[in-house]
C-alpha cells in the first residue's frame, strides 16, 4: 500500500537535536531524513522522546541544540504558526477541538476566510468539500464535534492541517483510539496522501501497521537515536526488539484453570444512549472468579454504556447487576469500588487520572483517606510518596523518579501504566479493563498482559472489553461478542477464530 512516488528529494532533516528540560535528556543526538511522498514511521516506548522530537518540529519546543532544515534550507521554528508557514501541519494523539463547533468551524478556526468583516462560512465549507473529496477524507462538514465518531474527529484534524496547506504531515499515534475499521480507512487516507506528493511522519509502536503503511522507520529508544530501517527489509520481531532492546514475546502464556464462583452477573440491562435512544437492549454477561472474560465487538455496540453502568458513571433504564449475588444497579463509583470494582477506564485523561494532580496523588485516588495514607483526616504524604515511588519501580513507569511531576506531565503511554498501577493494586474481587494497553509499546504491552493473567490466577473475576481483537483471543478464556446492544455469540478463547469473531461482531452468527 506504500506510495511509489519518486523519493530523491529529501524535505526534512534534523540533525543532532538534543532537548532537555532541566538535567533531563528527552532527545539525545537524534537524526531524521524524511523524504517526499514517503511514509516515515517514528518507532519507540512509551516516553522514548517520539512526541518531544515531534513537538521540536513543529515548533511547541526549542531544541537546546541541533539543526533543521526543511526543502534542503535550514530553518528556526519558534512556534507553530511557523511551522504551519513551512508546510508542516501535526495531528495530536489527543485532538484539539472545539466540541459544540461544528466541523467546518472547527477546520477553519483561526484561519477564517472573510467577506468583508464577517466569517466566510460558505467558501470554507466548499474547500473542505474539495479537499475531502480530493483525500477521500469522508466529513459532514454541518455536524458538531461532539456528534460524530473518533475516526471522524481525526478525519476532522487532517483536514485542518491540509487546510492550512500542509506538504508535511505529523501524525501522533493516529490509530491508539480507532477501530479496526476505521483504521484501515485511514490507511487508505496517507495512501492517498502520499500518491498526492505529501510526506508523512507516522508516531506509533504498533508494528503491524508500520509494516502496513511506511516506507522506513527510525527507531529511538530511552531519547537516543538507535537505526533508521527500511521497512521492507526488517521483521516485527527486528522492530520490537530494536524499540525495546530485548526479544518480545507476542503471545502470552496461561495454563488452563477451573473457574470459580459467578462473580459478576449482570441480566437483562437496558440503557439509553445521550440521544434517549436505546443502546443497551436487555444484555446478559456473566463473569466468575479466576477467568479473564473479554467482550469483543464494534465501538458503538453498547461497550462503554456497560462500563459505565458497571462502574456508577451512567444509569441503567431497567436490569440487574449482581455483585456477588448482589444487586448492585445505579449505585455511584464510590459505592461500586466499595463493594469490589476497580476499572482502567476507557478514557484515560477524562475518567482516569486528574490531570493536575501529582503522579503519586493519582495512584491514592480512591484511597487517599484511608490508613496508611491518611489518619484523622490528615494527609500522610511521605506514605503516599513512598507508594508510588514503590508502583513506579513495579510498573516502570517513566520517567524514574516521576513521584512530583503532574498527570498532564506524562506521555500518554506512562499515563496509561499510573491507571493500570492502581487499579492492579487496589485488589478488587472484579476488574474491568477498558482498552488497557491503548497507546503502549510492545514491552509494556506484555508487561499489562501479564500483570492481568496473574490477577486470573490470583482467583480475580476479569472483564476485558478491547477493540483489538488479537489481545482478545489472546488473553480470554471466553469471549462474548456484543452486538447491537445485546450479546450475539460466545466462545471459548482457546477455540477463538478471527473469522468467526468478525462475523459475529458485524451481527452474523458463527455457524
Amino acid at each position: 500500500m506504500k506510495s511509489n512516488m519518486d523519493k530523491d528529494t529529501v524535505v526534512i532533516e534534523m540533525r543532532d537535536i538534543v532537548k532537555k528540560f532541566g538535567n533531563f535528556v528527552a532527545n539525545d543526538h537524534i537524526n531524521l531524513t524524511v523524504h517526499k511522498g514517503e511514509v516515515h514511521a517514528i518507532l519507540g516506548e512509551n516516553g522514548a522522546g517520539k512526541s518531544t522530537l515531534m513537538n521540536v518540529l513543529y515548533g511547541m519546543f526549542r531544541p537546546t541544540s541541533g539543526q533543521i532544515f526543511i526543502n534542503g534550507k535550514e530553518v528556526t521554528i519558534e512556534n507553530p504558526e511557523k511551522a504551519i508557514s513551512l508546510g508542516i501541519g501535526m495531528v495530536h494523539q489527543h485532538f484539539m477541538l472545539v466540541q459544540p463547533f461544528t466541523v467546518t468551524e472547527n477546520i477553519v478556526l483561526g484561519a477564517e476566510p472573510m467577506k468583508g468583516i464577517t466569517v466566510d462560512l460558505k467558501t470554507a465549507r466548499e474547500k473542505i468539500l474539495e479537499l475531502s473529496e480530493k483525500y477521500s477524507l469522508k466529513v459532514d462538514p454541518d455536524a458538531k464535534i461532539e456528534d460524530i465518531s473518533v475516526g471522524m474527529q481525526q478525519r476532522v484534524e487532517i483536514l485542518k492541517v491540509l487546510y492550512r496547506g500542509a506538504d508535511i504531515l505529523i501524525l501522533d499515534e493516529p490509530t491508539a483510539s480507532l477501530t479496526p475499521q476505521e483504521i484501515d480507512e485511514l490507511m487508505v487516507i496517507i495512501e492517498n496522501l502520499t500518491a498526492a506528493g505529501k510526506s508523512i511522519i507516522l508516531i506509533t509502536h504498533k508494528l503491524k501497521e508500520i509494516k502496513a503503511s511506511s516506507n522506513y522507520c527510525t527507531i529511538i529508544r530511552r531519547g537516543k537515536y538507535i537505526n533508521t530501517v527500511k521497512v521492507s527489509d526488517v521483521s516485527e520481531d527486528d522492530l520490537a526488539a530494536m524499540m525495546v532492546g530485548r526479544h518480545v514475546a507476542f503471545s502470552v502464556e496461561k495454563k488452563e484453570q477451573e473457574p470459580g464462583d459467578t462473580v459478576l452477573e449482570v441480566k437483562d440491562l437496558h440503557a439509553v444512549d445521550y440521544r434517549g435512544a436505546e443502546i443497551l437492549k436487555g444484555l446478559n454477561l456473566s463473569v466468575r472468579a479466576g477467568e479473564i472474560v473479554g467482550l469483543a465487538g464494534i465501538d458503538g455496540n453498547g461497550q462503554s454504556q456497560l462500563v459505565e453502568i458497571l462502574t456508577g458513571l451512567s444509569k441503567a433504564t431497567s436490569g440487574e447487576v449482581l455483585l456477588h449475588g448482589e444487586n448492585l444497579v445505579n449505585k455511584t463509583p464510590k459505592e461500586m469500588f466499595d463493594k469490589g470494582i476497580s476499572s482502567i477506564p476507557e478514557d484515560r485523561q477524562k475518567h482516569g487520572l486528574v490531570m493536575d494532580f501529582s503522579v503519586s496523588e493519582n495512584l491514592v485516588l480512591q484511597n487517599f483517606a484511608k490508613e496508611p495514607f491518611a489518619k484523622s483526616g490528615i494527609l500522610n504524604k511521605k506514605a503516599i510518596h513512598d507508594h508510588a515511588t514503590q508502583l513506579i519501580g513495579d510498573f516502570d513507569i517513566r520517567p524514574v523518579g516521576c513521584e512530583d511531576r503532574l498527570g498532564k506531565e506524562l506521555s500518554g503511554g506512562n499515563q496509561q501504566k499510573v491507571i493500570i498501577a492502581r487499579e492492579v493494586t487496589n485488589d478488587k474481587d472484579l476488574l474491568i479493563a477498558f482498552n488497557p494497553t491503548r497507546g503502549l509499546d510492545v514491552g509494556a504491552i506484555e508487561f499489562v498482559h501479564k500483570y492481568l493473567v496473574a490477577q486470573r490466577n490470583k482467583g480475580r473475576a476479569i472483564l476485558l472489553v478491547s477493540f483489538e481483537l488479537d489481545e482478545i483471543m489472546g488473553l480470554s478464556d471466553r469471549i462474548e461478542v456484543i452486538f447491537d446492544g445485546r450479546i450475539n455469540g460466545s466462545m471459548k478463547g482457546s477455540e477463538a477464530d478471527e473469522y468467526k469473531l468478525g462475523l459475529m461482531m458485524a451481527g452474523g452468527k458463527a455457524e
